[in-house]
């Protein structure tokens, strides 16, 4: 059974807040890179208009969903939410109900597999 979890997340890049927004993922790409080793992909991409960004993220399994977003919770939450808002979450894999608990919040779509693989 797969137990992988991955998500893209859209946000809106709020006004004003772009300046600063790439200090914050530079911190928040080498907190997951050093700190993360479950995270097996961690990748932001920001429109050429610089009013949208997305994340993609991958990891190993719900633990390591949990792990970042424990770091996530504690270092970097306040500041970026006062630079983005979320727009959209899908949700891909197998997260465990704990995982699907803590993103609650955000309102995410979660999307069961139909076929593919991984390698």
């Amino acid at each position: 059974m797969a137990t992988g979890v991955a998500w893209m997340l859209e946000l809106d890049i709020l006004e004003g807040q772009g300046a600063g927004l790439p200090a914050l993922i530079e911190e928040m790409v080498g907190s997951t890179r050093e700190n993360e080793p479950g995270t097996l992909d961690y990748q932001w991409s920001i429109s050429a208009d610089g009013t949208v960004c997305h994340i993609f993220e991958r990891y190993v399994d719900s633990d390591a969903v949990m792990a970042h977003l424990g770091t996530f919770g504690e270092r970097f939450a306040g500041r970026f939410m006062e630079m983005l808002a979320p727009t959209r979450f899908v949700v891909y894999g197998s997260p465990s109900q704990e995982v699907r608990d803590a993103l609650a919040g955000f309102n995410p779509t979660y999307m069961d597999s139909a076929g593919g693989f991984s390698r």
